[in-house]
């Protein structure tokens, strides 16, 4: 009698470690203090400018002609970017801080190959660190551009609007790019259509 034949049994399958991305070079997670460190100096430069030249509700027109619509008009601001929520500057000076820390934990944490992120992160960190400093310097924030019918603001305030325009657009292409893979995904996994075979019917034959 033969003996049945033993089969070795089948290992499962385990499914393959998830790769992990690679961690961002110290260069790579610079971007972030590098942009945020131009944004401060340079909000904090022209702030100096204007309160060294100009008295407070001063207006100086550099083009005359363009006056209605651009001028360095010297006011402060005792709220958030583009003088919203005035009067709350004690809460905006410490917010500044725990979101900035909150930026640069993340900065550490994020993989590499994410230079636009960083920049526009480091642009709202510059941004709320320029303001926070006048709030902490002269208890309010110095702003002065005056470009017509809207809000007077200052570099910092457009540090943090650029900074989030960038965001947006980052987050805008990764969510198009997350439905195209989604529905190549789809595509792939739709069954083909097997023509059906007309089998003549015996008795008719």
């Amino acid at each position: 009698m033969n003996e049945p034949e033993m089969t070795p049994a089948t290992e499962p399958e385990t499914a393959a470690p998830e790769k992990k991305q690679p961690r961002a070079p110290i260069y790579e997670r610079l971007i972030l203090f590098i942009v945020a460190s131009i944004a401060i100096g340079l909000d904090q430069f022209t702030k100096y400018l204007v309160e060294s030249n100009l008295a407070l509700f001063e207006v100086y027109a550099p083009i005359p002609s363009l006056e209605s619509v651009f001028r360095i008009f010297h006011i402060y601001n005792t709220g958030a970017t583009f003088g919203l929520f005035a009067g709350g500057g004690d809460i905006f000076r410490y917010l500044a801080i725990v979101v900035s820390l909150g930026i640069i934990y993340y900065n550490h944490i994020l993989p590499g190959d994410q230079r636009m992120l960083r920049l526009a992160l480091g642009l709202q960190m510059g941004g709320a660190l320029g303001n926070m400093i006048d709030r902490f310097r002269i208890g309010h924030v110095t702003d002065f551009i005056d470009i017509g019918p809207w809000y007077i603001f200052n570099l910092a305030d457009l540090s943090v609007v650029s900074g989030a325009v960038i965001l947006g657009i980052l987050v805008w292409r990764e969510s198009r790019e997350l439905r195209a893979r989604q529905q190549e995904e789809n595509d792939q996994e739709m069954p083909l259509e097997t023509p059906v075979s007309h089998q003549t019917d015996p008795s008719h034959e």
